[in-house]
């Protein structure tokens, strides 16, 4: 589950990471507001004005803005707020702010001694152990820098058995090239960085640039945190986190029964029951000269209610052609699933396009047999490679 930049932060301070203080605001008025209380609180003249979207690269899209003055506060979140931003990572609709972060300004006007830094703590999956990935690059597209310069990136892996060491953090710091004041203030941050991510249950923590301001603090200048789904019944308070208008509509109607969807760019809608056979799917859709248009997994237990449900879902993309069911009946049996089908395509009423059906398993001859006697526009399968030649041929 993705959260805001200033929730982030939130759960930072929380462990004793150093970042900027900061108020969220949903008007002008209340940014600044905000403003005259931040400068209060910390003295800071200065402001960083910052939409608040689940996406990467908001400054180069307009969403983050410098204000000098309480003036230049409420004109830049006037600008910002119900902007539609578009960034590299929101496509080209981009999305709708609905909330701005007032921040209290970290750089110095003038100031050469400012470095910044990128640090991320994330889980390797090849190794089964955590994986602190930090750069002297900081503040620039770090896939870049990993592409362009590799030597650039370091690597720290941390066994999860024992926890981050107080050694490891002065390794980063130490390539990252601090001393004195700035060394020891990298070694706590890294190790509170490492303690959130770890206890939060959290997928990604990562922190893009990591300031060191010219009197050598250290804090986290921006925040992109992922929390595991799966973890979040141990974190009820997180749950409270989520935010159902950066999610994408037809995810969170997929999710109302339990269905796993993820949209895709291609014409072929996909409804399968398992993981890895829906991969397969898709793969064998690519062979036969398609694309994918989804990913849909209906589970286990499918039954009517969910398959009408997957059919749905699916046809509100106008880009695909056909649909493919491939269904393994080893939980479920076939024949339920097709007279799921046949029910839910009656049902819509009108489906336009056509529809295979791939059986496999128990009673999967009884399950071809509902769907060729059923009279609808609905063709029957028997191997993966059929249901994906006749794809390609009703494509």
């Amino acid at each position: 589950m993705n959260i805001h930049e200033y929730q982030a932060k939130d759960i930072l301070r929380s462990y004793g990471v150093a970042v900027p203080a900061g108020i969220t605001a949903v008007s002008p008025e209340e940014a600044v507001e905000a403003a005259k209380t931040i400068k209060k609180e910390t003295g800071a003249d200065t402001w960083a004005v910052k939409a608040q979207i689940h996406a990467g690269g908001r400054g180069k899209g307009g969403g983050v803005k410098i204000a000098k003055s309480l003036d230049d506060v409420k004109k830049f979140a006037d600008d910002i707020l119900g902007m539609q931003l578009v960034t590299h990572q929101t496509g080209p609709e981009g999305k709708k702010v609905h909330k701005v972060l007032i921040e209290q300004g970290i750089y110095y006007p003038g100031d050469s001694e400012v470095k910044e830094f990128y640090v991320s703590v994330l889980l390797n999956r090849d190794t089964g152990k955590n994986i602190i990935m930090y750069s002297t690059e900081g503040g620039m597209d770090i896939e870049s820098v990993a592409e362009k310069t590799p030597h650039l990136i370091y690597k720290e892996e941390v066994d999860p058995a024992f926890g981050i060491q107080a050694f490891q953090a002065r390794i980063v710091a130490f390539n990252l090239g601090l001393e004195g004041k700035a060394f020891k203030q990298m070694v706590k941050f890294v190790i509170s960085l490492y303690n959130a991510y770890v206890n939060s249950d959290s997928s990604l923590f990562e922190i893009n640039p990591v300031i060191k301001t010219s009197d050598d603090f250290v804090m986290a200048a921006d925040a992109k945190v992922n929390l595991d789904d799966n973890a979040l019944y141990r974190h009820k308070d997180c749950e409270k986190l989520r935010d159902l208008t950066e999610e994408d509509p037809i995810e969170l109607e997929a999710g109302k029964y339990n269905l796993n969807f993820i949209k895709l760019d291609g014409n072929v809608g996909c409804m399968v029951n398992g993981a890895g056979l829906a991969m397969a799917t898709m793969d064998i859709i690519k062979l036969a000269g398609g694309d994918p248009a989804n990913f849909l997994d209906v589970g286990g237990t499918a039954n009517a209610e969910t398959v009408e449900a997957g059919f749905r879902i699916i046809l509100k993309d106008p880009n695909v052609k056909a649909i493919l069911i491939n269904i393994f009946g080893g939980i479920v049996r076939c024949d339920r699933v097709a007279q799921g089908v046949v029910d839910a395509y009656r049902a819509i009423g009108s489906i336009d396009i056509p529809v295979i059906v791939r059986l496999q398993g128990t009673n999967a001859e009884e399950g071809k047999k509902l769907i060729d006697d059923s009279g609808l526009k609905v063709f029957s399968a028997i191997t993966l490679q059929e249901a994906a030649d006749k794809v390609k041929e009703l494509v």
